[in-house]
């Protein structure tokens, strides 16, 4: 079993569909209590296939197919968010699952765009604008009572505010009060009331203490000592016990409400974290990697109350108003789930993406679900997932290899191609005073989902060229979070947010060659 750190992938939560199965570690020394389940050892499980046939009308062929191109879309999506920088206004899958569309707001990142072999939307709003109207809105989250959340529309170009019925002028009110143009939002009603998905009725999969009772959760997926769930599914320091009511573990994090749903059980030496996922009909689905999957891919989830679901990714980086307060940064799906399905896993294929928060709705009538996604809670809280070890095929190449002349190639006083190179997202930069900086990508900066940021310097012989990568917080202000190493090579694993590069001539000046990318 290879445990592979996040650096090598990044994942998505979201919120929609059942069919990937929590992670139930098997307990030292006891069966579990349906006998031994099947495992299914690489690639995407028969289980998956009959769930998404059943939720999604998809014969093998074309869940497959949807599948693939999804975990290809996630890689060239994150690319390209790279490449075009300030220019660029989200990605999505068309309705037919396998189109990759990526606004942008300018005709040369559309170029680049139509090369990476995705078809461009120019729009006016870039996601950066969008995140920033959001914000706003997150900022006056106690304003309007009847407004149940908001979210980034990508493919509208437009935020969301989700109104209960009657109160689309108080939602509209809302965002004028925040100093947000009305053509920059839309207002959608819904009746649907969110909540939080815990129950207190006793079941599996595991329980935790809460006001003298005890509720049930389920559990999301393996981590390197323990596992991550919900973060309403407990407080820090919270004793949990598992489906056999023998002591599991204590809640060593735990966030919700506010930035997050997000939480991470530390488990005792009984209890072995597995790269697996119960779908409850017998069998473990195996969990590859945590590669993002974009807004309209199919996906699926698990939960002990009511097994597994699919559906699809409707939107990103929601907040949602629970009764407890409002959660930030959660993914929006159309997949039914229910009370006790809280904290459980979703998957796209054998690709993990987040774990459930809450939603409305049930399994009878339908709803909708929000998941808190896996690779925020990985990079905050340093957690390595536990993974099979099968590595997919890595997506195709956005850009073809550079020709000599051209940019990636040689540099701008002819030096040969170096390591730099082999980065996807180049930039070329000359420097002529020592103690001067340049910021790329060419002035500005680009958005980022969690992941690892990895970048390579190459300066002329002679000189001393630093180079350290920025995150712009909640005021608008650029704080260094990496530094590169005395080789040039940079590795950061962090939150999603608007990140930029800045190379500095500490000593001597000339041309240089900067290569990046976020995974």
């Amino acid at each position: 079993m290879q445990r592979r750190p996040i650096a090598v992938a990044a994942a998505v939560v979201v919120a929609a569909g059942a069919a990937v199965a929590f992670t139930l570690p098997s307990l030292a020394g006891t069966n579990e209590p349906d006998g031994s389940p099947s495992v299914t050892t690489g690639g995407v499980s028969p289980q998956l296939l009959a769930a998404m046939k059943r939720d999604l009308g998809l014969d093998g062929d074309q869940a497959r197919t949807r599948l693939a191109r999804s975990e290809w879309a996630g890689g060239v999506s994150a690319t390209l968010a790279a490449q075009t920088g300030e220019d660029f206004g989200g990605a999505w899958l068309a309705e037919d699952g396998t189109t990759l569309k990526v606004a942008v707001t300018d005709s040369d990142a559309a170029a680049v765009v139509k090369k990476a072999g995705a078809v461009p939307v120019l729009v006016k709003r870039s996601e950066a604008d969008l995140d920033a109207v959001k914000t706003k809105l997150d900022a006056a989250a106690a304003e309007a009572a009847d407004v149940t959340g908001w979210y980034v529309d990508v493919t509208a170009n437009k935020v969301v505010l989700v109104a209960k019925p009657g109160a689309k002028s108080e939602a509209l009110e809302l965002a004028t009060d925040a100093g947000i143009p009305a053509s920059a939002v839309t207002v959608k009603i819904s009746k649907a009331q969110p909540k939080p998905l815990f129950d207190v009725r006793g079941a599996d999969p595991y329980f935790i203490a809460i006001g003298g009772g005890q509720a049930r959760c389920s559990i999301g997926f393996s981590v390197e000592g323990g596992f991550v769930t919900a973060g309403h599914c407990g407080e820090e320091g919270t004793q949990t016990t598992g489906f056999n009511n023998e002591a599991q573990g204590t809640v060593e994090a735990s966030i919700f409400p506010g930035e997050a749903d997000m939480g991470f059980v530390a488990v005792n030496g009984d209890w072995t974290p597995r790269p697996v996922v119960n779908d409850f009909n017998g069998n473990e689905l195996p969990v590859a990697g945590n590669t993002e999957a974009p807004v309209g891919a199919a996906i699926c989830r698990s939960g002990s109350t009511t097994g597994t679901f699919c559906g699809t990714i409707l939107a990103k980086n929601q907040t949602v108003r629970y009764p407890e307060g409002a959660v930030t940064g959660l993914t929006r799906t159309d997949v039914c789930a229910e009370g006790g399905d809280s904290g459980g896993p979703w998957l796209s294929g054998d690709q993990a993406q987040g774990v459930t928060s809450g939603g409305s709705g049930d399994c009878t009538v339908g709803g909708e679900t929000f998941f808190q996604p896996l690779n925020e809670i990985l990079a905050t809280n340093d957690l390595t997932l536990v993974t099979t070890g099968e590595e997919a095929a890595p997506p195709a190449a956005t850009t073809p290899p550079a020709e000599a002349g051209e940019e990636g190639g040689a540099g701008e006083d002819g030096e040969a191609a170096t390591a730099c190179d082999a980065l996807p997202v180049q930039r070329d930069g000359r420097i002529n005073r020592t103690g001067n900086a340049q910021v790329q990508p060419d002035g500005g900066a680009y958005r980022a989902r969690a992941g690892t940021h990895t970048a390579c310097l190459a300066a002329p012989d002679g000189t001393d060229f630093d180079l350290v990568l920025q995150r712009q917080n909640n005021r608008g202000q650029f704080r260094t979070v990496a530094r590169a190493a005395d080789d040039g090579t940079l590795s950061f694993t962090g939150r999603s947010g608007t990140y930029r590069y800045v190379v500095v001539a500490s000593g001597g000046t000339g041309a240089y060659s900067l290569g990046f990318n976020v995974s």
